[in-house]
């Protein structure tokens, strides 16, 4: 009898084991849709890794964050990225950077949020107004905070989230973040800006708007 219930606690715990082991990895793109015939192509979550007898030093190098980027644009603002595309050395290490240059007196890197990635961004030159909004199941609660040179902001991954410079000059920051593709959703490009467009009667409610200014927010993007 004991050893009946040695091989049952040995085939739980085993059972559990398997399940504990596997796991659905971290999408690192928009989608990845299965094929059944291989002769249709084929794409990984991620990149092809590089044979490692061929990788250099140079695979894991990028220059250039200390030009700042062009801010003569609607919204005042320019993120340099250094994701995968850009340092292919980054591919399955699960972390990225970006630079945000800030225009003076209002540069706004807008609403936006990353589907795939928590951002822990630090300022490096002027003052901004950053802040995020939780979920829906939390309230849409608004946490916001005033950060000067060397202060640090986190914003959870998914959260919709921005800065703006509240500065007189302009603003440098820079962020890490948490995948080395984290995807990136400007809410208003999204919604108004989406190919095709999404239909007006859709965002008339759901914006409790006027069906013209619906119209006219979508000729903007």
């Amino acid at each position: 009898m004991k050893c009946a219930y040695f091989l049952i606690a040995f085939a739980l715990l085993a059972s559990a084991s398997s399940f504990a082991s596997a796991y659905d990895p971290s999408p690192l793109q928009d989608f990845c849709v299965a094929i059944n015939d291989t002769k249709n192509g084929v794409f990984v979550n991620g990149k092809f890794c590089k044979d490692p007898k061929l990788v250099v030093a140079e695979d894991f190098f990028l220059s250039g964050f200390d030009k700042p980027g062009n801010t003569s644009n609607a919204v005042g603002s320019f993120v340099t990225p250094a994701f995968v595309e850009q340092l292919l050395g980054l591919n399955t290490l699960g972390v990225s950077l970006v630079r945000i240059d800030f225009a003076p007196y209002g540069g706004l890197n807008p609403p936006h949020t990353h589907p795939r990635g928590t951002e822990i961004l630090v300022v490096q030159e002027g003052t901004l107004y950053v802040g995020f909004v939780s979920s829906n199941q939390d309230g849409n609660r608004l946490f916001t905070k005033v950060l000067n040179k060397g202060d640090i902001f986190v914003f959870p991954i998914g959260m919709i989230h921005f800065q703006l410079n509240i500065g007189k000059t302009p603003a440098v920051a820079f962020a890490a973040l948490s995948s080395q593709n984290p995807g990136t959703i400007t809410i208003a490009n999204s919604v108004f800006g989406s190919n095709p467009p999404i239909n007006p009667d859709v965002l008339t409610k759901a914006f409790m708007l006027d069906k013209n200014v619906v119209k006219y927010l979508q000729s903007r993007f």
